[in-house]
Parts: structure tokens; C-alpha cells; sequence
């Protein structure tokens, strides 16, 4: 067994990122499926989370991200006030050359055989349609479309969340929730990131975005002149005058290299593990630059997933999505009374809770 392969299991078994329940590797021939399931945590109730399909380097690094994962939305969903665990999936490969309907029916027959303990949704590479036919073999699937039963692309809510996350974390910094003149930048305009730019431009804030895809970046200059572009991430979050960085493409966007050259003044966007590792935030703290936990922030869209397993209804969804910005203003609150980290007070949050729900 590889050095890798060991990191993994003792990453599962012996780590505090671990402590996992269930891990599940499905592989089809036939279709070429490779995927990985991961259920963090069942205390609250099934284990909810996407699926991720991704060209992953190796197929260890697709466990280690959907343990990561998983762990992500054990938190998640106890800070959004649901009645689910964390789970995740991901799928090894190429969307554009893999993806076949043959394949996320094989998918499907997986996610069903573990007998509702994983309900699975949308993520990166995977869409409301690719839903549509993963549900054709499984009961426990959300984010489908409305034709078919569901509530749709669940994007849009977990962007007005990251906004009401970006409001809350204005009131605790500057004293005033608005964003009118301020500043903010944005990484990654898929999905999220293109709605969060209307609701920002909505609001009067400047807007600079950056993606690795070019289509992406036309699209939104295309809807809205007046957002300015920034050629990469590396110089966005170099930008003169910004006020808010939202990254919302792949994770481990605040680093060791990322921190020091930060200008924004708060963080707080849509990508999930957003920290390269714990010792991150301590560094935001120390250079007076305030996060908001992603997991908190850009709980929108499972809040909208969750809902659809009992008939969906989207102003009762919307209404649920305004609370983070109060859930997020009581975890500087927490952060501040016990004299730690944001992250660290919300771990400390969500932890409580699921361990209230295992004594029960």
C-alpha cells in the first residue's frame, strides 16, 4: 500500500478529519463509473451532500476530498438548522468525456443501496438533469427539476446565503449591513458566482470576477458591463481597495502563499473548505482580515435540497436562507466571547449539536 493510500486510512480511523461512519468505493465497468460515497455522520438524521464529478489526479485524492467533504456537510447542515448528517460523493473523471446516462444510472443503483443513509444532490459537474436521471434508480435524490418533482438548481439560494453572509459580516466589521461602495471580488462565476454577482450589482457594490473559464467570465460581462475583470485569482485577491473576497470556485482558495497578499478586509464566499489548513485562520485573524465560515455561508442550497424531500416550497426556503445572517453574526459573537477563531466557534457550535443529538 502506498504512502498516499496510508495518509487516507489514518486520515479515516485515527484523525480529527476523520471519524467517518461508512466509506464506499462503487466502480462499473460497463460505464466506466468510479465514485466514491462518504458518510461523515448519521447523528442527525441521513446523511445529505452532492456529488462531485471531477477529474481527479489519483483515486486517493478522491477519497481524501470526499472525506473532506463529508465532514464539511456534517457541519453544514447542523449550522443550517437541518435534520440530516453530512455526506458526499465524487465521481473520478471528466464531465465532458465521461458523463453518460448509462453511468449515473449505475451511479444511482449505489447511492440506493445503501437504503436512504445518503441522499445525494448536485455539486461541481453535476446538474439538475444529471439528477433527473440519477433519481430514475433512487428515491434518496434532490435537486431535480421541477418537472420531475424537484426544486431545481439549488445555486440559487446558496448564492443569496453567501449574500446575507457578506451582510452580516459588513454589520460586524464596519457597523452597517449595506455593501453599497464597497468592493468585492469574486473567484469562480459558475453556478453561484453569477448569481451572487446580481445580488451584489443589486445592492451598489463594485464587482471584479476572475474564472478559469473564459465563457464563464464573457457571459457575465456580457449580462452586466459594468463588473470589471481581473486576469486570475492571484491577481484578484491583489486588487488596490477590496473590500470582500468571495471565493467560490474549488477549495483551499486562503493559503500560506494566498493570506499574506490579501487586500480584502473580510472573506466570505460559496467554496466549500475554503481553508488549505487550520493554521489559516489564525493568520486571517492576525492580519485583522475577518472569515466567515464557508459552510455556514453557503448553506443555501442544501437548505433548498433538504426542503425538497418534503415538498418543496421556495419562499419557506428563502425564508430559512435570510436566517445566516444571523447565524453568521452569532458565531462572531461566540468567536469573540470565547477569544477564537470564527471557524472555530462555529465547529464548536455545530459540534454541540450533534452531540446533543447522539445523547438523545
Amino acid at each position: 500500500m502506498t504512502d498516499v493510500s496510508d495518509g487516507v486510512l489514518h486520515t479515516l480511523f485515527h484523525s480529527d478529519q476523520g471519524g467517518h461512519e461508512q466509506v464506499v468505493l462503487c466502480q462499473d465497468r460497463s460505464s466506466g463509473l468510479k465514485a466514491v460515497i462518504a458518510i461523515h455522520s448519521t447523528a442527525l438524521g441521513p446523511a445529505l451532500g452532492g456529488t462531485r464529478f471531477y477529474p481527479y489526479a489519483s483515486e486517493e485524492e478522491a477519497v481524501a476530498d470526499a472525506l473532506n467533504l463529508s465532514r464539511g456537510m456534517s457541519y453544514k447542515n447542523a449550522m443550517a438548522g437541518l435534520d440530516h448528517g453530512g455526506g458526499k460523493a465524487v465521481i473520478i473523471g471528466d464531465p465532458e468525456t465521461l458523463k453518460s446516462e448509462e453511468l449515473l444510472l449505475a451511479y444511482g443503483r449505489f447511492v440506493a443501496s445503501l437504503g436512504g443513509r445518503y441522499v445525494t444532490a448536485c455539486d461541481v459537474g453535476t446538474y439538475v438533469a444529471d439528477m433527473d436521471v440519477v433519481a430514475r434508480e433512487c428515491r434518496w435524490t434532490t435537486g431535480r427539476s421541477p418537472e420531475n418533482g424537484g426544486a431545481g438548481d439549488s445555486s440559487v439560494l446558496t448564492a443569496f446565503g453567501v449574500f446575507q453572509g457578506m451582510r452580516a459580516s459588513a454589520q460586524h466589521l464596519w457597523g452597517d449591513p449595506t455593501l453599497r461602495g464597497r468592493t468585492v471580488g469574486i473567484a469562480g462565476v459558475g453556478k453561484v458566482g453569477r448569481h451572487l454577482v446580481g445580488h451584489l450589482l443589486g445592492e451598489g457594490a463594485r464587482v471584479v470576477i476572475t474564472d478559469v473559464r473564459d465563457e464563464s467570465v464573457r457571459r457575465i460581462v456580457d449580462e452586466h458591463p459594468s463588473v470589471a475583470v481581473a486576469s486570475d485569482t492571484e491577481a484578484l485577491i491583489r486588487v488596490e481597495g477590496l473590500d470582500i473576497y468571495a471565493p467560490c470556485a474549488l477549495g483551499g482558495a486562503l493559503s500560506d502563499d494566498s493570506v499574506p497578499v490579501l487586500t480584502a478586509k473580510i472573506v466570505c464566499g460559496a467554496a466549500n473548505n475554503q481553508l488549505a489548513h487550520p493554521g489559516v485562520e489564525k493568520d486571517l485573524a492576525d492580519r485583522g482580515i475577518l472569515y466567515a465560515p464557508d459552510y455556514v455561508v453557503n448553506a443555501g442550497g442544501v437548505i433548498q435540497v433538504a426542503d425538497e424531500l418534503h415538498g418543496f416550497d421556495f419562499d419557506r426556503c428563502k425564508a430559512k436562507a435570510a436566517k445566516i445572517f444571523d447565524t453568521t453574526l452569532a458565531i462572531f459573537a461566540r468567536a469573540k466571547e470565547d477569544g477564537i477563531p470564527p471557524a472555530a466557534a462555529a465547529d464548536r457550535i455545530a459540534e454541540q449539536r450533534m452531540a446533543e443529538a447522539r445523547r438523545g
